[in-house]
Parts: C-alpha cells; sequence; structure tokens
C-alpha cells in the first residue's frame, strides 16, 4: 500500500511539473515586443536612425537600394514599414498586395554633383563629368537615384561613360569620398550628411526632385506610430536637417 501511494505522488508530481513546463513554453512576453522591422532606402540611413533615437522607437532597419528592398519584399521578405525613394517601386509593391495602408510621400530630395574635398578637379556642371580622362561613377538605372541621374544628364544634354554603376546611391558616395573617383551624382542629402565630400548644384532646370514615399506593411500599431512620427513637424524637422525637402 505504501509502495502504490509513493508511485501515486510521484507520477503527480511529474505531472504537475509537465503542465508548469507547458505554460511556460506557451507564455509570450508582451511586454517586450519584438523590434519593429523598417526596410528603407539607403539614403535614408541618417535621418531614420536619428528619428527611432527620437521616437525611442525600437528599429531593426534594413538599408539597401530601393530596387533591392523591393525584391525582397515581394517574394514574401516580412518588413512592418517600407520607405522608398520613389513612387514607383511603392507602386510595385502595392500591387503586390503588401500594403496594409495607404502609402504617403514624406519627403523630397534633389541631386547634387559629389566630387573630392576642395573640388581639386574643377567641377562646375554636370557638362564637366563628359571631360576626357574623369573617372565618373553613377547609381545604376534600376535604382532610383541612377535613374534620376539619367534622368539629368538626358535634360542637360551630357553624355557621361561611368567607371561603374552602384546598386545603392552610397556605393557612389564611398567612392567619391574613398578617392577611387572623381565625381558622382547623388542626393543633396548625401552631401550634408556625408562630410567627407563637397556638393556642385545641379540647376533646376536639369535637376529631378525625388518623392519618398512610405507606407506601413504589418497591422501592428508601432508601424503606424512610426510613420506618424516621420510625418510629424519633429520627423520633418530631422529630415531637412539631413538635406531632404519637406513633403
Amino acid at each position: 500500500m505504501f509502495k502504490w501511494s509513493c508511485r501515486v505522488t510521484k507520477a503527480i508530481g511529474i505531472l504537475v511539473a509537465l503542465v508548469a513546463l507547458a505554460s511556460c513554453q506557451s507564455y509570450v512576453d508582451t511586454t517586450h515586443p519584438p523590434a519593429l522591422t523598417v526596410f528603407a532606402a539607403a539614403s535614408l540611413q541618417p535621418p531614420f536612425d536619428n528619428i527611432a533615437r527620437q521616437a525611442k522607437v525600437d528599429a531593426r532597419f534594413n538599408y539597401a537600394g530601393t530596387q533591392t528592398l523591393t525584391a525582397q519584399l515581394t517574394p514574401g521578405a516580412q518588413a512592418d514599414v517600407f520607405a522608398s525613394a520613389d513612387t514607383a517601386h511603392m507602386k510595385t509593391v502595392q500591387d503586390a498586395g503588401l500594403l496594409t495602408g495607404p502609402s504617403k510621400i514624406f519627403a523630397h530630395n534633389r541631386l547634387e554633383i559629389a566630387v573630392e574635398k576642395g573640388n581639386p578637379k574643377g567641377i562646375h556642371t554636370l557638362a564637366d563629368l563628359a571631360r576626357p580622362g574623369l573617372v565618373v561613377v553613377l547609381a545604376d538605372p534600376s535604382v532610383p537615384a541612377g535613374k534620376y541621374a539619367q534622368q539629368a544628364l538626358a535634360k542637360a544634354h551630357v553624355k557621361v561613360h561611368p567607371a561603374s554603376l552602384e546598386p545603392q546611391v552610397t556605393g557612389v558616395l564611398s567612392k567619391v569620398s574613398l578617392g577611387e573617383a572623381d565625381a558622382g551624382i547623388v542626393y543633396v542629402s548625401d552631401i550634408v550628411t556625408s562630410g567627407k565630400i563637397d556638393g556642385v548644384e545641379v540647376p533646376d532646370d536639369d535637376n529631378v526632385v525625388a518623392d519618398y514615399s512610405i507606407a506601413s506593411l504589418s497591422h501592428r500599431s508601432a508601424a503606424d506610430q512610426f510613420i506618424a512620427f516621420v510625418l510629424s513637424s519633429q520627423g520633418q524637422a530631422i529630415l531637412v536637417n539631413a538635406g531632404f525637402e519637406k513633403a
């Protein structure tokens, strides 16, 4: 009788332990939700990092060329927010049925010629980029910055033979700042936030204005809050300080 009682007690103890373990495994810590995943155009890194700090948002950013982000999202990459350097790629993501809210234009950007500090090659216009012996790099035309650069050169009637076509605008910036290229076409915001290169203004008649758009890709309230901060006066001020123009 004593042995049977011990066995029953032991069995009950094991059962209680298993139930407790199952409860622990099924518990979800809602006090620490997962980080917000934001897919954003590479040119947005300086202001978006600042916005996340100011808004006190726990965000995990994926910065890349807009075309790369679109190519990741449409097959199924998971994200909460998408910020594009143009409206065309945003439409592609929208047409794929991935948006959970309307897209909104939140900033504008313009083009500028990136040159080495002090402008040692004496580059003053888009036409100068066609000079023989000058090493010029551009973003690939599949990237918004590359597409805009091609449009600006066409408006100025300038033919450039780039030494390389970079997969994102930060690649152009990097090659000029490292002395691997004499010049390139980037955004005004890249010049403002880099601090490693100088910029040569592109006149309005030849320039192209980039429209940056943003949208939520999930139903998380944090995604809507992040977008709301970007559109707020505080978020807009951060973007302007980084060289962007208000929406």
